[in-house]
């Protein structure tokens, strides 16, 4: 956390669905869906590069079915909004090249025996900051830029575009717990002909009244918006964007560590998107469960191997029973072998396109299975402690 006039701050920021990188994004999330909606066994890793007039398809695929994916990537550039070529991105007359090999067969050896497909570390977080317990920052942010996007497609906001950026700062008491936001910082995209009066008094009225909680929101609270005065060329026209370079806006806002990897455009077998899945839900179940106010997990994983060579839980002093008690009920309810996560998530289905903008965990809007806690009572009962919401909880 940042401390400044004896004030402890944290920062986390968010970006809406027509960001060029969280467009590249949700074109391989919805290539990964399409794929799986007909072969829920294929092997997918395609990422996504645009650039002005131009998306193009990298990556490997192993798959018996056939995909149109030229119409998959203009459908999802339409639903998102760019849809005039005034816009600077055109879903009708962009260049769709395609750019897509099979996986190799050096991988699928190991992930065929239900094994890693690759090695690395992933890191789950949960904190009792927010009823979806999310830290707040990344929480609110979400908010304020899905907000966004739900006011310019209403027509609210009669000049937004579909770029924008989100940015809160929260401040925290002696307890460690959020007491107000500090401040609130929104980048919108906008036509030529809307001025910054009229921006920033829809934005304070459509966006930032109706997504951040009543009473985080005071008379000090700073309000930034669009601050060098001019949004009107954005989306793939304003900067080039890439798959998985918003790792941060996709987790915890920076609140929990992260291992490197990116999720979209890759199928379960991948242990970047279903370690990390994985180790929310656990870190999600033992903070609903009472048995910490703050849980992050790491997995590690060896390529080919079936089980994470390395399950650590770190619970920040907040824990409410010991640390090597936790460990243990880890050990006993979770099964964090990669065919273990995707057969508990249930992850070989067409649901990733959802989650490749506004973040991938503390999902309120959508059921998501790493969202579930099934293990809050049994977990509470086994470590001796009241769960989240109960009469007596320990960690409230």
């Amino acid at each position: 956390m940042t401390h400044r006039r004896n004030r402890r701050l944290f920062t986390s920021e968010s970006v809406t669905e027509g960001h060029p990188d969280k467009m590249a994004d949700q074109i391989s999330d919805a290539i990964l869906d399409a794929i799986l909606a007909k072969d829920p066994l294929a092997r997918v890793a395609c990422e996504t590069a645009l650039a002005t007039g131009a998306a193009i398809l990298l990556g490997e695929i192993s798959t018996d079915c056939y995909v149109d994916m030229p119409r998959v990537v203009r459908e999802t550039i339409r639903q998102i909004g760019y849809v005039r070529a005034k816009y600077g991105f055109d879903w009708e007359t962009c260049a769709v090249m395609i750019c897509i090999d099979e996986q190799s067969p050096d991988i699928a050896r190991g992930v065929d025996q239900g094994g890693a497909g690759d090695q690395g570390m992933m890191f789950g977080y949960a904190s009792d900051e927010t009823p979806e317990l999310m830290p707040a920052a990344i929480q609110y942010a979400h908010q304020l830029a899905r907000q966004l996007a739900q006011a310019r497609k209403s027509g609210e906001l009669r000049w937004a575009r579909p770029d924008g950026k989100s940015q809160v700062t929260v401040e925290y008491g002696e307890d460690g717990r959020p007491t107000r936001i500090d401040t609130v910082l929104i980048s919108a995209q906008h036509s030529e002909d809307a001025g910054l009066e009229e921006i920033e008094a829809g934005i304070r009225q459509h966006v930032i009244l109706p997504a951040l909680p009543e009473g985080m929101v005071d008379e000090n609270t700073r309000v930034l918006v669009n601050p060098t005065g001019r949004f009107v060329i954005g989306g793939p026209q304003g900067d080039a964007g890439l798959t998985g370079r918003k790792i941060i806006v996709d987790t915890y806002g920076g609140a929990g560590r992260h291992g490197g990897g990116a999720f979209s455009g890759k199928d379960p077998t991948k242990v970047d998107r279903s370690g990390a899945y994985g180790a929310r839900y656990v870190a999600k179940n033992l903070v609903a469960a009472g048995l910490a106010r703050r849980a992050e997990v790491q997995l590690a994983y060896a390529i080919g191997v079936n089980r994470p060579v390395w399950v650590g839980v770190e619970t920040f002093g907040t824990e409410s029973i010991p640390r090597d008690q936790i460990a243990a009920l880890v050990d006993e309810y979770f099964d964090l072998s990669p065919s273990g996560i995707i057969k508990e998530l249930e992850l070989r289905r067409p649901i990733y396109r959802q989650v490749a903008a506004y973040g991938h965990f503390g999902r309120s809007d959508l059921d998501l299975p790493w969202e579930r806690t099934p293990y809050r009572e049994e977990l509470a009962r086994d470590a001796g402690v009241e769960p989240i919401g109960s009469p007596g909880a320990t960690t409230r």
